[in-house]
């Protein structure tokens, strides 16, 4: 099958194309005017400075690259002491085929209808800059531009601007209002800025722009015309204060007998954020008593591994502005990873996250579902010779739980006051040639309880440095590399949990480069990565080489996965940029990749193939597959010896329709085959644009898991001298999880929008053929109640299965007994948001979240049946509002 694709894809290249031009040249410069007429944003371009010729200098992206547009557009820029003004006549031969929906603010990417997007970089560095983006149905986006490249931008920036956008019988217009208090620019008489412009035709699949990134080559805002006229402009003094009141009610828990929960719970709150500008190019955003809640649940998850999940960060405060703590992957536009761990030096939720102390025996207990910030305050922006800045500072309060014994009432800590700090700086060169960096986080906790120590670190820091460089003067070949060092202290109890734990594994009894310190308050570790990656040209390319050391720990304030290991890849391909008859684009690729411990072990191995079509309809096919020959696993049996993974293969494949349809479908799914687990999966994203303002989604996933080999538990044996005195009990799981993603988005008017989401999932895993390691190095088993060994089930004394089983039946091993691991778990989740921003900058939003879940200890997948128990549960629901008024 793959060399079948790559014939085919080979063949299709060898068909004649729409070359582009030579010599492919764009406009220099667009002319600003200053005005002291007053521009009402309503996109009627009633106004006198809009009647003027305006620039025409548009040239074709997509389809046919440097030719000329289907449809001639004319832009205006206008300027007075507040603010930069916009205009847009987009002339069209066939009004009627304007494709205009309204979605929700910022859904740049996945909305089809024709539209514009004004760029501009203020600073004029040619690296990084703002973009405003206009519907044709007048939906709003903005958001940054970063490192020289078009995508991906970061749309979690939001600013507070005015754009509006009409359709009329020659076409339609665009008018939008940019406060200078929304942007960063040099103070002085003359301004040196880039600006550029981009037209959509969504029936055409149609990109006309200014200026553009030709294909296969590199850089987008160093291409930018020169925006000629500003004069005698001044950065504003920047200050914008948002109080705003929170309500919110809790119906939750339905026992009776519970003191701590009467089923309802009013929460009244308060509190002020404040965006302030110091000196010319930087922001402060500070909040006091923060309203840190989210609006849309987190998707549920059943995790078995011995790895903790991750989830998107959904708080305003944190994903704004975001880039500027983005580390390790500057310069380059590709980021390949092949079983690299990927660790993120800030992951912001680790403040505000749920307690994380243990709790003695208790019959009912209230416990905080997260850890209150106390306050806030980031500051970003340039300082002095170019350097990009941003800082975090927040502090979290003490946490107490409250708990009930036999009607005895105790409140114990179980988080101390913590201090959270990061701290990013970058800065590059030569026009985004060269760039350098450095990053660090620090945590400090203030413990009152002893035993609270034994859980959680006392402090942790980390220092990074990265940066990347051309390799050439044509920028074809960057290289770029970040290194780090992590520091945690805390009692020696703690250290020895976190030796142990399942970041690192120091226990591992054949690894006799780690060993456990018992005496050890602190452990060091480091990390770092280089990649050179083909930044230009239809021929990819992409190598890294990548190390963490056993010791390197970051999850206080970032997210890794875990550490002991070196990892490296190659990857190659060739893409087919230029379209033809035949096809819109197309790829195949290749790479090989392996990883190892420090103790020189090869933990993962593979060769990666994979071929990607799009058709001239927009419709498209991916597939792709890795072979896995036998590697080692350090990690099966959870601190124990290694086993071996035997060979595995894994296809994935994907097919999907043209997002402008009414009805958009995805299709996709993979398999994997071995002797260790057989594992096939299916999902498909359904679309439908069910008028123009109302869309429906819908994203069916059904997974079944045989896992060989699951881990089940380990206990010591001193006869178990083929795995160092201790047994590693495994079994078969057949596991089998259905889920939903359900989301419609009704967008009443560009200020006034509903979005629900809802995620019914079924999960079952059933345990057989238990099982224990016969020895290291091997996946070899001993399957219990064969060759002398026994496996005794019973059923206790609540009903409950539980199996007890031993090596070696009547002699001497130990025996172990353990209750059914058999699970069925359902879930229900779901949230309504209300959002109406009454006016510019203030917002209204009503919330609904409602949550329902079961566990039981039955394996059996029954759908029916599962689904009238979850309807059965009683609801959680939480009622929110919060009203903000921007000054």
């Amino acid at each position: 099958m793959r060399i079948i694709l790559l014939l085919l894809l080979m063949a299709i290249g060898v068909i004649k194309a729409s070359e582009p031009p030579d010599n492919l040249k764009f406009i220099s410069h667009v002319e600003a005017f200053r005005t002291e007429e007053k521009i009402t944003i309503d996109a009627i371009l009633s106004e006198a400075v809009w009647k003027g010729p305006g620039c025409t200098g548009f040239i074709q992206q997509d389809p046919i690259e440097g030719c000329k547009p289907s449809q001639r557009s004319e832009v205006w820029i206008r300027y007075d002491d507040e603010a930069i003004y916009f205009a847009a006549r987009y002339y069209d031969t066939n009004p009627d085929s304007i494709f205009a929906r309204l979605v929700r603010r910022d859904y740049i990417w996945g909305d089809p209808s024709d539209g514009c997007v004004l760029y501009l970089d203020s600073y004029g560095d040619k690296t990084n800059g703002y973009f405003f983006y206009v519907s044709a149905a007048g939906a709003l986006a903005d958001g940054l531009i970063e490192n020289d490249l078009k995508q991906p931008n970061d749309l979690t920036w939001d600013a507070v601007w005015d754009g509006a956008a009409r359709i009329d019988s020659e076409g339609w217009t665009v008018e939008m209002k940019i406060p200078y208090s929304q942007l960063r620019f040099k103070d002085g008489s003359s301004q040196n800025w880039g600006v550029n412009v981009e037209r959509f035709i969504s029936r055409a699949a149609e990109t006309d722009m200014l200026a553009f990134t030709p294909r296969n080559e590199s850089g987008f805002t160093s291409r930018f015309p020169e925006l000629k006229g500003l004069q005698s402009i001044k950065p504003p003094r920047r200050l914008e204060i948002m109080p705003y009141i929170t309500g919110k009610a809790e119906y939750i828990g339905n026992d009776t007998n519970d003191p701590f929960n009467p089923g309802h719970k009013y929460l009244p709150g308060a509190g002020l954020d404040i965006r302030a500008g110091i000196g010319r190019s930087l922001t402060l955003n500070a909040t006091i008593n923060p309203d840190f809640g989210q609006v849309e649940v987190d998707p549920a998850v059943v995790n078995l591994t011995d790895v903790e999940s991750s989830y998107e960060e959904k708080r305003p405060f944190f994903t704004e502005g975001v880039t500027i703590f983005r580390f390790g992957r500057g310069g380059i536009n590709d980021n390949i990873t092949f079983n690299w761990t990927s660790p993120n030096i800030f992951y912001s939720r680790r403040i505000g996250r749920a307690p994380q102390g243990n709790l003695p025996q208790y019959d009912y207990a209230d416990v905080p579902s997260g850890t209150h910030i106390l306050g806030a305050a980031k500051l970003s922006g340039k300082i002095s010779n170019d350097w990009r800045i941003g800082t975090i500072h927040a502090i979290t309060k003490r946490e107490f739980a409250q708990i009930d014994l036999s009607g005895e009432r105790s409140s114990i800590e179980i988080e101390p006051l913590s201090y959270y700090g990061v701290l990013r700086a970058q800065r590059d060169y030569n026009f985004g040639r060269q760039g350098l960096g450095a990053f660090a986080t620090f945590t400090n906790r203030f413990f009152n309880d002893r035993e609270l120590q034994n859980s959680i670190n006392k402090d942790a820091l980390v220092a990074a440095m990265d940066g990347w460089t051309n390799l050439d003067k044509e920028g074809t070949f960057v290289l770029n590399a970040w290194a780090a060092v992590s520091r945690v202290s805390g009692s020696e109890n703690r250290m020895i949990s976190l030796q142990r734990g399942s970041g690192h594994y120091f226990q591992r009894p054949d690894a006799s480069y780690l060993k456990v310190d018992s005496s050890a308050t602190s452990m060091t570790g480091y990390a770092g990565r280089i990649v050179v990656n083909k930044n230009r040209g239809p021929v990819v390319f992409n190598a890294a080489l990548g190390l963490m050391s056993p010791e390197f720990e970051i999850n206080d304030l970032g997210f890794n996965l875990y550490s002991d290991l070196i990892n490296a890849h190659l990857y190659t391909g060739y893409r087919w940029n230029t379209p033809t008859s035949i096809y819109q684009n197309a790829g195949i690729f290749l790479a090989a990749f392996t990883s190892y411990d420090f103790g020189g072990n090869r933990t993962a191995q593979g060769y990666y193939t994979a071929g990607s079509l799009t058709f001239p309809n927009l419709y498209g096919i991916s597939i792709s597959n890795i072979y896995y020959p036998e590697t080692y696993n350090n990690r099966r049996t959870r601190g124990g010896p290694l086993t071996l993974n035997p060979v595995s293969r894994y296809t994935k494949a994907s097919l999907y329709t043209d997002s402008r349809l009414w009805m958009v479908l995805n299709l996709s799914g993979y398999a994997r085959t071995g002797e260790d687990a057989d594992s096939y999966s299916a999902s498909t994203t359904l679309e439908i644009k069910v008028t123009p303002t109302l869309t429906v989604q819908f994203g069916p996933t059904y997974t079944k898991d045989d896992f060989g080999a699951q881990w089940v538990t380990s206990y010591a044996d001193l006869s178990a001298k083929n795995t160092y005195s201790r047994r590693y009990v495994f079994a078969h799981l057949d596991q089998t999880t259905l889920s939903m993603d359900t989301r419609a988005d009704w967008i009443i008017s560009p200020k006034l929008s509903m979005q629900l989401y809802l995620q019914p999932l079924i999960s079952t895993g059933k345990y057989s053929f238990f099982k224990e390691l016969r020895r290291s190095k091997t996946y070899e088993f001993l399957k219990y109640g064969e060759e002398g060994s026994s496996l005794i089930t019973k059923t206790n004394g609540t009903g409950e299965l539980t199996y007890t089983f031993d090596a070696d039946g009547q002699g001497p091993a130990v025996s172990k007994t353990i209750d059914n691991p058999d699970f069925r778990y359902l879930s229900l989740r779901g949230s309504a948001v209300l959002r109406w921003e009454y006016m510019p900058g203030s917002t209204i939003y009503l919330v609904w979240t409602q949550s329902r879940q079961d566990y039981s200890y039955n394996g059996d997948f029954d759908f029916g049946q599962s689904m009238n128990t979850i309807f059965d549960v009683h609801p959680d629901n939480i009622f929110m509002v919060k009203i903000s008024y921007w000054l």
